[in-house]
């Protein structure tokens, strides 16, 4: 291979086409506009576009195997949607309408502008208008249609691709002038950017007096979001959701952007897609809503998704009118499942109910006959993985207590990044960790670092049911040498914590010659005496240490179980108030 040759798989990001070619992903992005393609610097943009990029910069592009063209993200663990549309005949793909989801921050108008849109563009034909809400609908733009699904958040976006679904084409970021970025819009800002999604701004509210476009524009840029009119790569939008102004413009953008993906479906082809939402109606049983993704879905199909299966008995567009077939991105609500289907699950047609039964038993086996096997992403897995050279980052979550900290833990991490692995901060946030943190982990393959703040007990326990590695720390350097010795593979055992039970302050007794005697009762799990004990208040940690003495009925005990009450006094601190709670743990080391 001469030195101008280069590898080029069939999707690539910019940043990584630019990595291969050494080059600046600004450099790229220019090439890019001059030939009329906008993209941002995590897009995927075909083999085609690529090699064009490659050729004005001097480079030869030759097609990569589809094995060696799997995104960070997908080696060695590729979502079940991409597995289903590769296993396509190339030949018989066609462009689809665009999937589009809407995040931003509460109240700055995604309700509002999702309505706007809904109610002035609906390409609903002769039905006229939406009767029913079914979580996605379509509306219609220069005799093309875009698919909008109507998801609570962010936090929905990333369930769908911790399932192996695919949340969107494209996100449309919704930012309010006169408020600008929020720690929300950050983190939608994350979340979008992890699934490598291509991110439009719809700068809402301009209406207000009190709107200021250019420092939300400035706000903006400082988190990746440069606008196109700086030179940038991000299309912002200036609209009023609640004037109805803007709406044709941010359509444009879409199909824009559209214009610049390859997505692409085969309607012949195995039919496959994402659950949106189901519910059980006491009159018509399971109702489930379903996005189309390759395919055409007919009545009288049998489907499969999780642990459940059905056979179509009807079909309703999102108008609410029967419909007999579904094509790819088209939203469709179903009668038929036997029960409930999760959110965010893929969904595939099978031959017959047989044929469903048989791989829902086969799976059931194999949980029943094969005991749960750990697939928590730790710092020393991730390392393994690199040596075998099936990573070539390592992706962080950053959560710290104040905002001062997070540039110097930011720029200490990425100082680290000096040899054939890098580090990606995929988020960086202020705040205790929370579920929408270890979602996003999950989805990402990534290890959540806190710094100076607590994980509470709905994180952890979705952290270790999702096998997310959560690591804490007091000290920066002791942060930044762990992950240094992560990159060169010598790190220490990890410390874990294990939960073990939460007690609730009913009644504080204060005793001379004693001190301070808690008056609780076991809420969950058990008290230990021999375990560590956090005293937490309105969420904030006050106390970390050991439990003095444990009573229950004035004798002395070594655990209480929930729903008992017991006595607790706690090792050199007295400050107990009523509805503290007590949360008791130990200490594990693991690897």
């Amino acid at each position: 291979m001469s030195e101008k040759q280069i590898e080029f798989p069939v999707q690539i990001t910019v940043r990584d086409l630019a990595q291969r070619m050494d080059a600046s992903p600004i450099q790229v992005i220019k090439v890019l506009m001059s030939n009329g393609v906008m993209a941002n610097i995590n897009q995927q943009i075909d083999y085609d576009t690529a090699a064009i990029v490659a050729s004005e910069l001097g480079f030869e592009a030759i097609p990569e195997s589809v094995k060696e063209s799997a995104t960070v993200e997908e080696q060695g663990n590729i979502p079940l949607w991409r597995e289903l549309i590769d296993s396509e005949d190339p030949a018989k793909l066609i462009k689809r309408p665009p999937v589009v989801t809407i995040l931003g921050h509460v109240d700055h108008g995604k309700t509002t502008l999702l309505d706007a849109i809904r109610h002035t563009n609906v390409a609903s034909g002769e039905a006229g208008g939406i009767t029913q809400h079914i979580g996605a609908y379509q509306v219609e733009h220069k005799g093309q249609l875009i698919t909008f699904l109507d998801t609570p958040g962010h936090a929905a976006f990333t369930a769908m691709r911790a399932r192996g679904a695919q949340g969107a084409d494209i996100v449309i970021l919704v930012v309010a002038a006169d408020d600008g970025v929020m720690p929300q819009t950050r983190e939608a800002i994350a979340h979008a950017k992890a699934a490598r999604v291509p991110i439009i701004v719809a700068l809402n509210k301009i209406d207000r007096p009190d709107a200021n476009p250019d420092f939300v524009k400035r706000q903006l840029a400082e988190n990746g979001l440069v606008p196109d009119e700086w030179d940038g790569s991000t299309i912002v939008v200036p609209v009023s959701a609640k004037q109805k102004k803007g709406l044709e413009d941010i359509l444009e953008a879409i199909l824009l952007v559209n214009d610049s993906l390859s997505i692409r479906a085969n309607p012949q082809g195995k039919v496959f897609g994402t659950v949106i939402e189901a519910q059980v109606d006491k009159a018509r049983g399971v109702i489930a809503t379903l996005l189309v993704q390759n395919g055409t879905l007919h009545t009288g199909n049998t489907v499969i998704a999780g642990d459940t299966c059905g056979k179509i008995r009807a079909m309703f567009d999102f108008t609410g009118k029967a419909a007999r077939t579904a094509a790819p991105s088209t939203p469709i609500q179903v009668l038929g499942f036997g029960n409930v289907p999760p959110a965010g699950e893929v969904f595939r047609v099978v031959a017959n109910e047989k044929e469903a039964r048989a791989i829902l038993a086969e799976k059931a086996a194999e949980k029943s006959n094969n005991p749960v096997v750990s697939t928590k992403t730790s710092l020393e897995k991730l390392f393994e993985k690199f040596q075998a050279g099936e990573i070539r980052e390592l992706p962080l979550i950053l959560k710290v207590d104040v905002q001062g900290s997070v540039e110097p833990i930011v720029n200490s991490l990425n100082e680290l990044s000096q040899g054939d692995i890098k580090i990606n901060i995929i988020h960086a946030e202020t705040g205790n960790i929370s579920e929408s943190d270890v979602m996003l982990a999950s989805a990402s393959h990534a290890i959540l670092l806190g710094f100076n703040v607590v994980t509470d007990q709905a994180a952890r326990n979705l952290a270790e049911q999702e096998g997310v590695s959560i690591r804490l720390y007091e000290i920066i350097y002791r942060m930044i040498e762990d992950i240094e010795k992560a990159l060169k593979g010598m790190l220490e055992p990890e410390i874990r914590e294990i939960p073990v039970g939460q007690a609730q302050v009913r009644q504080v007794f204060k005793i001379n010659k004693v001190g301070t005697i808690a008056g609780c009762r076991v809420i969950s799990g058990e008290l230990r005496r021999n375990a560590k004990v956090r005293l937490v208040r309105n969420g904030n940690t006050v106390f970390d240490g050991e439990i003095s003495s444990l009573k229950h009925e004035k004798e002395d005990v070594r655990e209480v179980r929930q729903g008992f009450e017991c006595g607790v006094s706690l090792k050199g601190y007295n400050d107990i108030v009523e509805g503290d709670i007590l949360e008791n743990y130990v200490i594990e080391k693991t690897g």
